[in-house]
C-alpha cells in the first residue's frame, strides 16, 4: 500500500508559486530521469516551463562505442530545450571553463528552481544558492536509508520489505537535505532493480508534481540521525558471484544487479552470466553435499541446474555464454551438458565482496 507523507503548509519562500508556474532548469541523465522531465514538460494545467537541462557529457556505448547522448537530452532536443553538458560545476576545478559556461547559462534563464535527478555530477555551493528555491531532488530511497548512487539497487541486495522516493531540498551533503515530500511503497519478493526502477520512477515524478505544485507552502523536515545507510556505487568485482554467501542472500543479489550490472560466475575457463535462480526449498541430498566446495552442482534437472552455496542450495533457472542469448537453463542443457560435481567459481580477488549491511 502506498502512503503519502506531505508536510504542514508552512512558506519555504516568502513568495508563492505564481499562477504562471515554476521556471525550471532540470538536471538529470538517465532514464529514471527522463521520467520526471516528461512529467513536468506536460504539466499543462500550472505550466510550468523547463527553460534548461543539464545533462552528462555524451558518452560512448554500444558495440561501436560510438558517442550516445542521454535519454534526457534526447528528450530536450526533441522538445527545443536548450542543453548543457558541463564535465564539471566546480569553479576552482579541473574543467572551470565547463563551469563558468554553466552558470551563466543558468543564470541568462533566470529559473525559480533547479531539479535534480540522477544527474551524476556534485552540485557546489554557487548551484545551491542560484535560485530563489534551490534546488530540489528526487531520490529513490527513504532517507536517511540509502544515501548515495545506488538506492533501488542496495534496497533490493539488503532484503528490504519497503522502499520509496523523497522530494528532497538539497544542501552541500551527500543526500542530507531536508524532506519535502515522502511516499512509500511495498517491495515485491520477486522484484529486480529493472521492475522496482519503473515503479519508483513514475512515483517520483508524480510526487515531483505535488511538490512543484505547492513548492512555496512546503515545509522541509530534517532528516532523522539514526537509520542511516550508504548506497555505494557498484563495483565491477560485486559482479561475481561470491559462492561462500547464502543462497538467500545470492538471489537477492542477482534481482538487485538485474538487468545491469548483472551477476556472474566461471565454469572452468568460461563466464557464464546468470539471469535467474531461485532458493531451492527441495531437499537434496546425496553424496555431492558431503565435504564439497562451494559452487559445486549437485543437480541438473529440467527444472534447473543445483548449486551449493554457503548456506542452501540455489536453482539458476536462467542464464547466458559470452555472444549468445539468454536462455532458459533446460535450453542451455541442451547445447551444453552440465554434470554433478562441475562447479561454478570466480576469480579470487572477487571472494570477498558480501552482501551490503543493513
Amino acid at each position: 500500500m502506498n502512503t503519502i507523507a506531505p508536510l504542514s503548509s508552512q512558506s519555504v519562500g516568502s513568495t508563492r508559486v505564481a499562477s504562471s508556474g515554476l521556471r525550471i532548469v532540470f538536471a538529470g541523465t538517465p532514464e529514471f530521469a527522463c521520467t520526471a522531465l516528461a512529467h513536468i514538460h506536460a504539466s499543462g494545467s500550472n505550466n510550468h516551463q523547463v527553460v534548461g537541462v543539464l545533462s552528462q557529457p555524451d558518452r560512448p556505448a554500444g558495440r561501436g562505442m560510438h558517442l550516445q547522448a542521454s535519454c534526457v537530452k534526447v528528450f530536450a532536443n526533441q522538445h527545443g530545450i536548450a542543453t548543457c553538458q558541463p564535465r564539471s560545476l566546480k569553479l576552482d576545478g579541473k574543467y572551470p571553463e565547463d563551469a563558468l559556461d554553466t552558470k551563466k547559462f543558468i543564470e541568462d534563464l533566470h529559473p525559480d528552481v533547479i531539479v535534480v535527478a540522477a544527474y551524476g555530477l556534485i552540485l557546489p555551493k554557487w548551484m545551491l544558492q542560484i535560485c530563489r528555491y534551490g534546488c530540489i531532488n528526487i531520490h529513490a530511497s527513504l532517507l536517511p536509508r540509502w544515501r548515495g548512487a545506488a538506492p533501488i539497487h542496495r534496497a533490493i541486495e539488503a532484503g528490504d520489505l519497503e522502499t520509496g522516493v523523497c522530494i528532497m531540498q538539497m544542501d552541500s551533503g551527500l543526500d542530507t537535505g531536508p524532506i519535502l515530500m515522502s511516499e512509500s511503497c511495498l517491495i515485491d519478493p520477486i522484484e529486480t532493480t529493472a521492475t522496482l526502477h519503473d515503479k519508483l520512477s513514475h512515483m517520483g515524478a508524480r510526487l515531483l508534481m505535488q511538490s512543484l505544485n505547492s513548492l512555496s507552502t512546503l515545509k522541509p523536515v530534517e532528516q532523522v540521525l539514526h537509520g542511516v545507510t550508504y548506497a555505494h556505487k557498484i563495483e565491477k568485482l560485486e559482479t561475481w558471484v561470491n559462492w561462500e554467501m547464502d543462497s538467500n542472500a545470492i538471489e537477492r543479489k542477482l534481482r538487485a544487479f538485474t538487468p545491469l550490472p548483472g551477476l556472474q560466475t566461471l565454469l572452468g575457463r568460461e563466464t557464464l552470466k546468470i539471469w535467474a535462480a531461485q532458493v531451492c526449498s527441495e531437499g537434496v541430498v546425496g553424496e555431492f553435499l558431503s565435504g564439497s566446495p562451494v559452487g559445486t552442482i549437485v543437480n541438473v534437472s529440467s527444472l534447473g541446474i543445483d548449486v551449493l552455496t554457503g548456506k542452501g542450495i540455489l536453482r539458476i533457472t536462467e542464464l547466458q555464454r559470452a555472444g549468445a542469448k539468454r536462455m532458459s537453463s533446460s535450453l542451455f542443457l541442451r547445447g551444453s551438458p552440465l554434470v554433478k560435481g562441475s562447479l561454478f567459481e570466480s576469480p579470487p580477488q572477487a571472494l570477498n565482496n558480501k552482501v551490503q549491511a543493513n
